[in-house]
């Protein structure tokens, strides 16, 4: 009988245990082939951002070609389709890359039919490690420590042959319309940029990754949350001076832990910091809102990175933190309502690291900035956007602007046609910021 391969986030063949694993099953049967079964399930496709599925439909196409047109898409609730493929072709288990987030995990056990679980999306397992007392990890540097120490498993080798069985496919889905400029997917074109990465960016990168201005960043981000590249790949290819890069990985598996321990953290703050009347409420939260999703705050570089996220379902890293510092401490409104935005709009959007990165700005997470952390959006455009260039590229109102004057348009004698002035004071959403911290807990900073 042939064996199964259920893909989720594992959207490529090399490095790919669990693939590999179905593989070698299969050479020990009669049959000697291997089924890799993609599932459309159409809850999950009606709750996605449109340029995440979009992406999605790309990535499944390069998939299939690397199959040579033999992956086979079936649509409907996992736990009908999965058990209902098994039975087709006999099987008695599906082999899978282990989910992780909390839909996955609930998600594997209603499907009915043993699964072969192998690998998963990170280096480490989430839930593997703990402190010396047992306890999962509060703090990122321990974590850090521990993951280094523990190390990863060699890459798998690409299975050889073509071991893919016959079967019939409902065919790949039709990606959603969406005017959001997608990069190229698949696991071919992610390893292109990531080689291009490590020969023209990786040296720089400790020190341009926090410049929107000049692209240092990898832009893995996107590949990794498909699985088209595994971050095994990645942690081979750094040299052991690449420390700043490895400890960006660690970060994304540090996440992925404190999920895995929390679920609730994808919609719940860890931990309290401010009383709940700090929040904005009813039509002055939805103006504020509407002004940061729509890129209208009169902040440049706040504006840009939401702006940058409409057009390319992306935003540099450094402004994402900006750009949710000024939606949760000037504007006021809940980090959920941030975090539920971008997951319509990033097609990186991941539950564990978008969630649990909103939770580190906001001060609710583990090991998280101190809510008394409010990054100043002028300051922080002064800094990583000294020339303005960034600003420029997406606020097509401040080009007339040169040099580092466009992050204060409202200082200049005539102020710029079109574009708004603040929406807030940002000294004195930062004071009120602090007032509320300081009535929820005794003794902040100031």
């Amino acid at each position: 009988m042939p064996t199964v391969h259920w893909f989720r986030r594992d959207l490529r063949l090399a490095d790919n245990p669990s693939l590999l694993a179905a593989v070698e099953a299969a050479r020990s049967s009669d049959d000697g082939t291997v089924v890799p079964l993609f599932v459309v399930d159409p809850g999950l496709w009606a709750t996605a951002g449109a340029p995440r599925l979009a992406y999605l439909a790309a990535s499944l196409r390069a998939l299939d070609d690397s199959l040579g047109g033999r992956l086979v898409v079936r649509t409907g609730r996992a736990a009908d389709v999965v058990p209902a493929v098994a039975a087709e072709v006999g099987a008695d288990a599906v082999h899978v890359t282990a989910a992780t987030e909390p839909y996955g995990r609930r998600r594997d056990e209603s499907v009915g039919v043993p699964l072969i679980r192998t690998g998963s999306p990170y280096a480490v397992g989430p839930g593997l490690l703990r402190t010396r007392t047992g306890s999962p990890f509060q703090v990122f540097t321990p974590f850090r420590r521990a993951w280094l120490e523990h190390g990863w498993a060699p890459a798998a080798p690409r299975p050889s042959g073509s071991p893919w069985a016959h079967l019939r496919s409902d065919g790949l889905p039709a990606a959603p319309a969406t005017d959001v400029r997608l990069p190229a997917a698949g696991e071919a074109a992610a390893l292109r940029r990531w080689h291009e990465f490590v020969r023209d960016g990786l040296s720089s990168y400790p020190t341009d990754r926090d410049r929107p201005d000049v692209g240092g960043t990898s832009h893995m981000s996107i590949p990794l949350k498909f699985g088209e590249l595994h971050p095994r790949t990645l942690l081979a290819d750094l040299p052991a001076t690449a420390d700043v890069f490895r400890s960006e990985l660690a970060w994304r598996e540090f996440h992925a832990d404190v999920l895995w321990h929390h679920p609730s953290a994808a919609r719940t703050s860890l931990r309290a910091v401010v009383p709940d009347d700090s929040w904005a409420t009813g039509r002055g939260e939805l103006a504020s809102f509407a002004a940061w999703a729509e890129g209208r705050t009169g902040y440049p570089i706040v504006d840009a990175g939401m702006r940058q996220l409409r057009a390319l379902g992306w935003i540099h890293n450094r402004v994402r933190m900006v750009v949710a510092s000024f939606l949760v401490k000037d504007l006021h409104v809940r980090w959920q309502r941030g975090a539920e935005h971008f997951m319509a709009w990033l097609v990186d959007g991941d539950v564990a690291q978008n969630q649990l990165n909103w939770q580190w700005v906001a001060g609710t997470g583990r090991d998280a900035a101190p809510y008394f952390r409010v990054f100043n959006p002028v300051t922080q455009g002064r800094k990583f956007d000294p020339v303005g260039s960034y600003v420029r590229e997406w606020v097509p109102e401040l080009r007339g602007i040169e040099g580092g004057a466009v992050h204060e348009p409202w200082r200049l004698r005539t102020p710029p046609a079109g574009y708004p002035a603040p929406v807030v004071d940002h000294a004195a959403e930062r004071r009120v910021a602090l007032d509320d911290f300081h009535r929820g807990r005794p003794g902040p900073p100031r």
